[in-house]
């Protein structure tokens, strides 16, 4: 019997092997959806492939699964990295769950000299990436880091992963998604109101950054996020 709710666990998934749930996940599972003993649940940890459980024991503040049978393996995303200037809360939240569903393998907040934004809150935003890979069947949950400046990251890149920049300033210039881009890659999205003059310069003056346009329009944030995750899926990812 297929299950129909998936849940993000932290324990390693095989044969026989008993997972706890903890106090949120059982007010979830039979709070919320009102699980009994017996019934299938879909499990992963972003680790060991998709599982079908069955509950072992149910309570109001905890419970146990028993994971009987693998049902997807472990399918890793692209070595794509989405680089995003944090915004506003909910259009941050909403950059982070679309980056998942899409399949970003990892997620940076990048605090650029226009970034206006408050305090980077990883441990919310890690939770809205799991949230994402439940709903859309991910089997893969991509990390998301802590908030780092822009001149640290690229102080601190490393070769040979290039940089996909979204120029707002090449909006309507035709520019594509060069074939240097294949993985592993990396795509920056600047804040509301773009890349300083500084960034832009510093980043056209590595060998390993190349700036490309959108489109004819130029797009919010989140929407640019999108906008450049389907476009090197499409061109160079998973989609292909």
């Amino acid at each position: 019997m297929d299950a129909k709710i998936r849940l993000y666990v932290d324990q390693p998934l095989g044969a026989g092997q008993s997972v706890p749930l903890d106090r949120g996940q059982a007010h979830y599972l039979f709070g919320v959806m009102r699980q009994q003993v017996g019934a299938s649940v879909a499990v992963f940890n972003g680790r060991d492939g998709e599982w079908r459980a069955q509950i072992a024991e149910a309570g109001k503040r905890g419970g146990l699964l028993t994971c009987v049978q693998e049902t997807r393996p472990l399918k890793e995303p692209p070595d794509l990295w989405l680089l995003f200037a944090p915004i506003k809360k909910a259009r941050t939240d909403f950059i982070v769950e679309k980056a998942a569903e899409m399949g970003a393998r990892r997620i940076v907040p990048v605090m650029t000299e226009f970034t206006n934004a408050g305090r980077v809150q990883r441990e919310r935003l890690q939770a809205h990436a799991v949230e994402a890979a439940e709903q859309c069947g991910g089997t893969f949950v991509p990390e998301v880091a802590e908030a780092v400046k822009f001149s640290t990251l690229l102080d601190r890149w490393e070769a040979p992963r290039q940089i996909m920049f979204c120029d707002e300033a090449l909006a309507g210039s035709g520019s594509g998604v060069p074939d240097v881009l294949s993985a592993p890659a990396a795509i920056m999205i600047g804040p509301e109101g773009g890349f300083s003059d500084a960034e832009r310069a510093r980043l056209a003056r590595l060998d390993h950054a190349h700036a490309v346009s959108l489109g004819p329009r130029i797009l919010r944030a989140d929407t640019a996020a999108v906008a450049a995750l389907t476009l090197w899926q499409q061109a160079l990812g998973d989609w292909t």
